[in-house]
């Protein structure tokens, strides 16, 4: 049982790991390191991968089950978790088993979610007690998204997307199809043609419609899929991509339209229907876990 995990090594506990959208994405600029200067929205869906952590007292961290593709030792959820223990000096250990839901390399985060959700989890399951900020610089290491899950909140990003400004937006229901490709990163924002001066805006700016994601054209050329995938979705409204895809998605007003659009997509085409959240399902499950330990403690 969950529950039961706060104070039982024999139990798993289970927390989300959500999906994020870029609702824009703007490079305006390259630093001397080699990285890309950056504006960007995000906004997280409840859509998210599962993590389950069983705390051990040996203090060995281990991947419970296989990730295809990734091997343990470069898992980030191992590397996060062995960054809370060697940060705070922990003696405990964990198992951890990830029932995935994000596609992977679809610009939507998981692996960085995943990461998140380990060192939010684990500084309340092992007591460690570190505050949001101090878990954000150890966060940042781990990919430049990271921050942004641990602290939870919407929000206006800058520099590599670890300057963070909570934002409050409108949270609709959101259409995101998942073409069957992956997309690099890498590969995007060392492309020729990348657009690497884009103008800087204020959020205000952003509010007033400007939406543009300089990734678009590169990965609509590189990716048929992903332009087959926004070709379709336009009809239904503005079509973006989030950072640098694959998945595509677009706003709808409500659940039942998002759904409609859903049910007529072609043969061939994956996703889902997803809400916006301003406030990441992570804080909602940390908010439990701090409850039930303080009922614990106050009963002892």
């Amino acid at each position: 049982m969950i529950d039961e995990a706060v104070t039982d090594n024999d139990a798993w506990s289970v927390w989300p790991a959500p999906a994020k959208l870029n609702l824009m994405l703007r490079v305006v600029g390259r630093r001397a390191d080699g990285y890309h200067e950056l504006q960007t929205v995000f906004q997280f869906v409840d859509r998210c991968d599962r993590l389950g952590f069983r705390v051990r007292d040996d203090g060995e961290v281990r991947r419970d089950g296989a990730l295809p593709g990734v091997d343990a030792e470069a898992d980030l959820t191992v590397r996060a978790a062995r960054a809370l223990r060697a940060a705070t000096d922990c003696s405990l250990g964990v198992d951890i088993r990830c029932e995935k839901v994000l596609p992977m390399g679809g610009g939507l985060g998981g692996g960085s979610s995943d990461a998140a959700t380990t060192l939010v989890a684990l500084n309340a399951l092992w007591g460690t007690g570190l505050d949001t900020e101090a878990l954000a610089r150890l966060a940042l290491p781990l990919g430049a998204d990271v921050p942004v899950f641990v602290r939870g909140q919407a929000a206006w990003g800058e520099g590599v997307g670890e300057r963070l400004t909570p934002v409050e937006l409108p949270e609709p229901w959101f259409l995101v199809l998942v073409p069957r490709c992956s997309v690099s990163t890498q590969a995007v924002f060392t492309h020729p043609r990348l657009t690497r001066d884009s103008k800087p805006i204020k959020l205000a700016d952003f509010t007033d419609g400007d939406v543009v994601n300089d990734c678009l054209p590169v990965v609509r050329d590189e990716y048929p899929a992903v332009a087959d995938a926004l070709d379709w979705l336009s009809q239904w409204g503005e079509a973006r991509l989030t950072g640098t895809g694959a998945c595509v998605f677009a706003a709808f007003a409500g659940r039942d339209q998002a759904l409609a659009a859903w049910e007529q997509r072609p043969a061939g085409i994956d996703g889902f229907v997803a809400r916006g959240c301003n406030r990441s399902p992570l804080l909602d499950r940390l908010a439990d876990i701090d409850t039930q330990l303080s009922s614990r403690h106050g009963q002892a």
